[in-house]
């Protein structure tokens, strides 16, 4: 009945109804009700052979598995844990028609770094997702694309320093999603669309410095959001506004500048009737060590006009409280992310401006360029002046042929100018020798006339 090697362990198992007949790798422990493999912690560099092909529930964590290559496992399998493996290599194809599969963990292997896009591709089935703890440093496009049923996804403790807009687009039912402890540095508008049912996202320990207003618009059955421990040194409270049913946020420990910028959070926090964290100001220096939950609205440095008091709603205008730096930093951040983000850091590179046009060098300029005739003005011919350089404009005011335009390198007023000295003596000198030519000639005709006339 039982098979050699077998000891108090095993017939324990067959006493709770456990079917030990059936093949089973070595060092493994295999029963029915479900049909389950249990290899976990024996050192195994590779899945073991042998894997019963009804196999329903998979367990091989704590091994040192470095590869998973389609045929290891059985496509009836509905739990698979690999985790605390050394998995470096997954085949695309690994997966392909598990389509009863409901968790996959993979959590804990270090030196996996990257994952095929269509590595999950036709799990229709998977509600856990693990791949926390796998030196991921980027997920591509489309790899989470039709887990229509998943729920809980564990990416924490990664590398990511971005995620591509609409990553998470097609996980309709996803609950909680795990992204702290990466090295994440922005939140764009796109990042979460699609996460209609999100009830828990942690955002905590990474190096956010920046939320767009509206990264949080689709979000709104979010009840749990964890900010804490990043670079955030403002916060929009228009970007908060968009979470109706939020209960708990944590925002401690990030270097909150407690100015005219962080007016509108301070405004949402005073009106939010949930579980908030305390958010210390790291200045300006009269603030410094204060909360600014506890600040009174006169407290706050208020901002010259023009900087940071634009008016504006939700329709998508500034809100009261954000300084034109803030705008700057959101210009540069999104536009850098625009470009698709390459894992190797392959970006591509944008052709630099084409130089602007010098302004003409020399003395004087010809300025007999004749315009309409501005309101009580005459056309005139006019010289520009030499220092004209200095109204120089770089954008291409200098082809601008206004009224405007022309008092601004105004004229002064040509006067007549005879030829030039050298002109003067060459004709001078042609018009005398022409008046000694008809004298001489004169003289000849009146010779020959009194000749005739003799």
């Amino acid at each position: 009945m039982f098979r050699r090697g077998y000891g108090g362990v095993e017939l324990l198992l067959v006493l709770w109804g456990l079917d030990l007949s059936l093949p089973c790798p070595r060092h493994c422990i295999c029963y029915t009700s479900p049909s389950t493999v249990s290899c976990q912690a024996h050192n195994f560099h590779a899945v073991p052979e042998g894997i019963p092909a009804q196999s329903e529930r998979v367990f091989l964590q704590n091994n040192k598995i470095q590869r998973l290559l389609r045929g290891h496992f059985s496509p009836t399998t509905t739990m698979l844990w690999l985790y605390s493996n050394n998995i470096s290599y997954i085949q695309p194809s690994t997966f392909h028609g598990f389509d009863r599969l409901e968790e996959l963990d993979l959590g804990d292997n270090r030196h996996l770094k990257a994952v095929a896009s269509d590595t999950f591709l036709g799990l229709g089935r998977l509600h856990a997702l693990h791949l926390y703890h796998c030196g991921l440093i980027s997920l591509p496009p489309g790899i989470f694309a039709a887990l229509h049923n998943l729920q809980y996804l564990y990416l924490q403790d990664n590398e990511l320093e971005f995620l591509e807009d609409d990553l998470f687009i097609d996980l309709l039912n996803l609950s909680h999603l795990f992204l702290h402890g990466n090295r994440l540095w922005s939140l764009r508008q796109n990042t979460f669309r699609g996460l209609g049912v999100l009830d828990r996202l942690l955002l905590h320990q990474n190096r956010i410095q920046w939320v767009d207003r509206q990264a949080f618009h689709d979000l709104r059955r979010l009840t749990t959001l964890y900010l804490f421990n990043n670079s955030l040194t403002e916060l929009s409270g228009s970007s908060l506004t968009l979470l109706p049913a939020l209960e708990y946020l944590r925002l401690n420990d990030n270097p909150w500048e407690c100015d005219c910028k962080a007016l509108s959070l301070w405004d949402w926090l005073r009106r939010f009737r949930g579980s908030t964290s305390s958010l210390i100001c790291v200045s300006p220096p009269e603030l410094t060590g204060k909360d600014l939950k506890a600040l009174k609205k006169e407290e706050l440095p208020s901002c010259l006009s023009g900087e940071g008091h634009a008016h504006g709603g939700a329709g998508g205008e500034m809100e009261h409280g954000e300084s034109l730096n803030h705008l700057n930093r959101h210009r540069n951040h999104h536009n850098h992310h625009q470009r698709p983000y390459l894992p190797h850091g392959d970006q591509y590179s944008l052709p630099s401006p084409s130089p602007l046009p010098r302004p003409p060098k020399g003395g004087r300029r010809n300025c007999t360029r004749r315009g309409r005739k501005a309101k009580g003005e005459i056309n005139e011919v006019h010289v520009l002046r030499e220092g004209a350089e200095k109204d120089y404009a770089p954008d291409g005011g200098k082809y601008d042929m206004s009224a405007t335009a022309r008092r601004k390198n105004k004229c002064i007023p040509r006067t007549s100018v005879g030829p030039p000295s050298g002109v003067q003596r060459a004709n001078n000198r042609a018009v005398s020798h022409l008046a000694d030519y008809i004298s001489s000639y004169s003289a000849l005709l009146l010779s020959l006339y009194f000749v005739i006339v003799r």
